[in-house]
């Protein structure tokens, strides 16, 4: 017997901006989530996306205290085009997200971005370049 990956699951403080923040990528909760301690989205692939509150966490391991360093885990979504990162990132740093990384043609050949979900994960957006338009740098500029 070999274990499957199954479920990505991420402890969220409010669970009501982090379905907003996550929902503006396209993922589908049910309606009535914010409700719940404990939702799913179904992602790609058969994989599962879970928030869970901090409360929930705690029922079962009362100990558990939040990281306080940087993050390790790191969603990233997929774009249909470089300008769509863009258009992703504007809208999300609009609502009131901050924006860690502005868009940038990176050196591999993607349009990337990095901005904050709602309890500080890195969420990566990205687009393939056309083809000879790869970046000239493995970093933005300032980085």
């Amino acid at each position: 017997m070999t274990p499957r990956f199954d479920v990505i699951g991420l402890v969220v403080s409010d669970m009501a901006a982090s379905l907003a923040f996550y929902r503006r990528l396209g993922l589908i909760f049910p309606e009535d989530a914010a409700r719940h301690p404990h939702v799913e989205a179904a992602l790609p692939g058969g994989l599962r996306l879970a928030l869970d509150t901090e409360e929930v966490v705690r029922s079962f391991h009362p100990g558990w205290r939040p990281s306080t360093g940087g993050g390790r885990v790191g969603p990233a979504f997929r774009c249909d085009s470089p300008a769509e990162v863009d258009g992703v990132y504007e809208e999300l740093v609009g609502a009131g997200h901050h924006g860690e990384l502005k868009p940038w043609d990176a050196v591999w050949g993607m349009r990337y971005a990095v901005v904050h979900d709602p309890d500080g994960n890195g969420v990566d957006l990205f687009a393939d370049l056309p083809t000879g338009q790869e970046g000239g740098a493995d970093l933005p500029a300032g980085q």
